[in-house]
């Protein structure tokens, strides 16, 4: 199977902006609920942060346009033990990032079919969730893309309405009493809250996943890359200040479908089963991205040495890496399976968040590397001082599992990798082997 075909950046930053426009922005308003509305802040402060990191990525682009995604930015910048490094760091948050989603979608669901709270319906409408987005990138990688490129338009929607709803009945009272929650000071709260924000712009390389894909990726990544993030934060702030103006912070630490409910207070019952409807639909569209950005990072992985050549071959990718992958994703999903939708939701983007911030960071260092102007060494120097803040801001039970995973990749490279010729190297002949016969 070949899934080929060149995209446009405008598509592409539509896929930037569809990739991180999903669950973040659909479910982030229960997961910040302890934190309240003080959450704007971090939701400003997280958006700056991403601009710097589409402005590193788009300086890869121009830097390395011959990279091929994030691990090819990270091998020529740090040399192929980080490049091995990243390759699995970013297919594993992207396949447990993947579940999340699958949880978010799962989650509006629910507010047709309350048996998906239920433990064994949500895990099996997470499965089914999973598989039907792994046979659609199975079609084709433009299958993929389109996907989510018309699933965005679907799903911001509900959004737009709800923005609109919200800022009509916005009641101030309403927005301080839950401006913290918690009553802890700010200085506090909004540091551990950044990691769970961030999980809402987690999408941003996306353009640079896929710089083999596009039509010029020296220009085109870069483009893609800003316009889906400005995209994505104009509309996740306003959003914000819409749910938390509307409904109270305690109210929102119950529900599973945020915009659906505060559509319902606004408008009624069966408008907001349409904004749910829409939800599902933008989750799914979402959830195609990412099996596509875990699909070409394994095909990108395969193309360097880091994972077998069954994963792809060149621009080709097989169909073992789908279905691995989903494979994998199901694992994940049984085993992350939890009494609440929130609860389970609330520790895959932590773990995501973490495990994908480390990717960045090495991406910063590469660039720092190899920049060739000061304005992009100054880009890459802000991105990761974000990059490092936001990580040791994350509570500890979202760090420990990066520490392990890092620990057994280093140890992975050292048994399998280290010492074998990269695809494309020469191999030294043995001296004695090569020479001529007496």
């Amino acid at each position: 199977m070949k899934l080929d075909g060149r995209l446009h950046w405008g598509l592409a930053a539509l896929v930037v902006a569809g990739n991180m426009i999903g669950s973040g922005v659909y479910m982030l308003p229960v997961a910040l609920a302890s934190t309240g509305s003080s959450s704007l802040i971090g939701w400003v402060i997280a958006g700056f942060g991403a601009v710097s990191l589409a402005l590193v990525f788009a300086a890869l682009g121009r830097t390395l346009p011959e990279a091929d995604g994030l691990p090819g930015f990270a091998e020529s910048g740090l040399g192929r033990f980080f490049g091995f490094q990243t390759t699995l760091a970013f297919w594993a948050a992207a396949l447990v990032g993947n579940v999340a989603i699958a949880v978010a979608a799962t989650g509006y669901l629910s507010f047709f079919f309350p048996v998906l709270k239920t433990p064994v319906g949500a895990t099996l409408s997470n499965l089914a969730l999973i598989w039907l987005v792994t046979g659609a990138y199975i079609l084709g990688v433009r299958t993929a893309a389109r996907l989510a490129a018309v699933t965005l338009v679907i799903g911001l929607a509900p959004i737009v309405v709800a923005i609109f709803a919200g800022a009509g009945a916005f009641d101030p009272e309403v927005f301080r009493a839950s401006w913290s929650p918690s009553g802890e000071p700010l200085v506090k709260s909004l540091p551990a809250s950044l990691v769970v924000i961030f999980w809402a712009f987690l999408g941003v390389e996306s353009a640079a996943v896929l710089s083999q894909r596009v039509r010029d990726p020296s220009r085109d990544v870069g483009r893609a890359s800003v316009a889906g993030v400005i995209l994505a934060t104009v509309i996740y702030v306003a959003a914000s200040a819409a749910v938390f103006g509307v409904i109270p912070a305690s109210v929102l630490a119950q529900s599973s479908s945020p915009y659906a409910d505060l559509i319902a207070r606004v408008f009624g019952a069966s408008i907001a089963g349409v904004a749910a409807a829409c939800a599902v639909i933008k989750a799914t569209g979402t959830l195609g991205g990412w099996v596509m950005m875990a699909g070409e990072t394994a095909r990108a992985g395969a193309r360097q040495g880091y994972l077998p050549r069954g994963f792809g071959q060149g621009d080709r990718t097989t169909r073992a890496t789908p279905l691995l992958g989903g494979a994998v994703m199901s694992i994940v999903a049984l085993l992350s399976s939890q009494a609440s939708l929130g609860d389970q939701f609330g520790f895959l983007i932590g773990v995501t968040s973490v495990l994908t911030l480390a990717v960045y960071a090495v991406c910063c260092v590469s660039l720092l590397r190899r920049a060739t102007t000061v304005g992009d060494m100054a880009i890459a120097v802000v991105g990761l001082m974000f990059a490092i803040a936001a990580v040791a801001a994350a509570a500890p039970n979202y760090i420990v599992p990066t520490l392990i995973f890092v620990v057994v990749v280093g140890l992975a490279w050292a048994v399998w990798i280290r010492g074998r010729p990269a695809p494309g190297e020469a191999v030294q002949d043995d001296p004695a082997e090569a020479a001529p016969e007496s």
